[in-house]
């Protein structure tokens, strides 16, 4: 099965959670500059989910780009993930229109792990149907920049019943990281592509 449905469905999916978060931007009863006050949170909670899920976008564009095949356990682990990400408008709603108390933080916390590690999840089931080496598998190594993503999330959820504001730069530091999208797939992708190209044609010279 090729990539382009899975593509397609999973940026429907992602435009859909970003349209349902930013219906949640209340316009306010008046023209005064004052009114947008209350909305302070809840506009900077709506920002950090969406470079999130910008950042979710980027790099599954870069997970699809260098699988050549789709298999049943990869549409699955797609789906796991994309249930996850669509708990972000739920936890950014409740955490902007809380001004991040301890609770919704938590929660926050709680969704972005489960989200990190379902992509951590949906990585690993691509590498093992495309093999060992592939340019995933060389690209991505240990992916320390990925389990280090969820560990900080993982952290983040408890302690934002000491601290809200600690985990709250603990989910803005994550996001910085990985605001310069993964070049290591892409670096990998283009540097086998001649390889790769010429393998092709050997392949179809017998025939």
């Amino acid at each position: 099965m090729a990539t382009d449905r899975l593509k397609a469905f999973t940026d429907g999916v992602l435009a859909i959670i970003i349209t349902i978060m930013v219906l949640e931007l209340r316009v306010p009863q008046d023209a005064a500059l004052i009114s947008l006050r209350p909305l302070v949170p809840v506009a900077l909670s709506y920002a950090l989910s969406f470079v999130y899920l910008m950042i979710y976008w980027n790099n599954h564009h870069h997970l699809l780009h260098v699988t050549q095949r789709v298999t049943g356990g990869i549409l699955w682990a797609n789906a796991h993930l994309l249930f996850w990400l669509s708990l972000v408008p739920f936890v950014t709603a409740w955490m902007g229109e809380n001004h991040f108390a301890p609770v919704p933080m938590a929660a926050y916390g709680v969704v972005l792990v489960l989200a990190g590690i379902a992509y951590l999840v949906l990585q690993q089931v691509i590498i093992v149907s495309q093999g060992p080496q592939s340019v995933l598998a060389v690209a991505v190594g240990r992916d320390m920049k990925g389990k280090l993503s969820a560990l900080a999330y993982a952290l983040a959820a408890p302690l934002a019943f000491i601290s809200p504001w600690i985990a709250g730069m603990l989910f803005v530091g994550v996001a910085m990281m990985w605001l310069i999208p993964d070049r290591r797939i892409e670096a990998q992708a283009g540097g086998g592509r001649g390889e790769a190209g010429s393998g092709k044609a050997e392949r179809q010279e017998p025939r």
